[in-house]
């Protein structure tokens, strides 16, 4: 996570400030985080999947992709993962992960 941080502050332009929303895991809160000062972290609630749009994606991947088969071992998951991942247009990452309170530019 840090390496993650550092790479997107590395990222920013000298006058922009991030606020990064994060759920609980532990990575995301572990003592040893080093953050940026150009970043800021704003915790979603415990338990409040419903605010974490990525967790809309987890659920039209599965139900879509990876649900209902059986799997060898962890390389075939990862691969099923990765493909089902590959299968999502950008407009179909845009149109499941929507909500109003986030805001993005247009690429």
């Amino acid at each position: 996570m840090n390496h993650h941080l550092k790479f997107i502050s590395d990222e920013l332009d000298d006058n922009v400030h991030v606020v990064l929303v994060l759920d609980q895991a532990g990575w995301h809160i572990a003592k040893d985080l080093q953050v940026p000062s150009n970043i800021t972290l704003l915790y979603l609630p415990p338990y409040s999947p419903e605010l974490n749009p990525i967790e809309r994606l987890w659920a039209y991947m599965k139900s879509h992709y990876l649900s209902n088969r059986a799997y060898a071992n962890y390389k075939e998951i990862f691969d099923a993962a990765a493909t089902a991942w590959n299968k999502i247009r950008k407009s179909q990452f845009r149109s499941i992960c929507n909500v109003s309170w986030i805001q993005g530019r247009e690429d």
